[in-house]
């Protein structure tokens, strides 16, 4: 089977065409098995995507434990990246790639070597809400959206402490049936927000598209921030605009490796 490396801000997947997926009986343990980081290849997510000769995209993902999620940001751009590569498309030209969440349109912005910059049509924020959740017996002041994804930002400190005492027992507090992402976020400046993510079926991650976003809308919402924002996490810096129409999402992506995996 033929499988693609790719990372944006190192939060990192592996592609898999639909074709070569076909024989596998039970995706959720094959997910597990090549995300696994010293046995298998190793990623926080598996894509298995289907593309038409120039035509659109498709993809489903599954987290490294072989839960599914309906989008990442920085999945589709990943996807996006080599299919870009493949067919050897130029600055200005588009994917369309269909997600669980809708379809996603990327344009390729710039192309420096292996790292290609996409702006993403990521869509608009839904069900924004300011919410008070008891974690073991403490008031926690959060935000929960969907932005394709579930996601839970909390405004304030932004520590590896609290990313694995809160934000860890927020990914699967009884309020989110099916999980959610969490974002720990601090508006350091009008148009900078600094944050870690604790990314469902995954746990930390260095960087997180769908997750940029759910913060960059908490920081505008709620946190003084202006619509136009980089967001800064462990792996690097993504741009989010809240326009009129929705959310874009722009940052790199770069292929590592296409090899065969047996």
């Amino acid at each position: 089977m033929t499988i693609v490396k790719a990372h944006a801000l190192g939060n990192d997947f592996l592609l898999v065409e639909e074709q070569d997926a076909a024989g596998v009986s039970d995706r959720a343990a094959f997910a597990r098995a090549v995300c696994e980081r010293h046995r298998g290849v190793g990623a926080d997510g598996l894509i298995v995507y289907r593309a038409s000769a120039g035509g659109r995209v498709s993809m489903h993902l599954l987290n490294a434990d072989g839960s599914p999620s309906e989008i990442s940001g920085n999945g589709v751009r990943c996807l996006a990246a080599w299919i870009a590569r493949q067919r050897q498309l130029e600055p200005g030209a588009s994917v369309d790639i269909d997600t669980d969440a809708g379809t996603k349109r990327l344009q390729l912005q710039s192309r420096e070597g292996r790292r290609l910059t996409f702006r993403a049509a990521m869509g608009p924020p839904e069900q924004v809400q300011r919410r008070t959740l008891d974690v073991d017996g403490a008031a926690i002041d959060a935000i929960t959206l969907r932005v394709g994804n579930p996601q839970c930002v909390v405004l304030g400190a932004v520590t590896e402490g609290r990313l694995h005492d809160l934000a860890s027992r927020l990914a699967v507090h009884p309020a989110f049936p099916a999980g959610t992402n969490v974002e720990l976020a601090d508006v350091e400046a009008p148009d900078r927000v600094r944050i870690l993510i604790w990314e469902r079926g995954v746990g930390p991650t260095e960087a997180s598209g769908t997750g940029a976003c759910a913060a960059a809308v908490a920081a505008v919402a709620y946190g003084g921030a202006a619509r136009d924002v980089t967001v800064h996490s462990p792996g690097g810096v993504q741009r989010v605009e809240w326009l009129d129409d929705g959310l874009y999402l722009t940052g790199w992506a770069e292929i590592v490796l296409a090899g065969m995996i047996f």
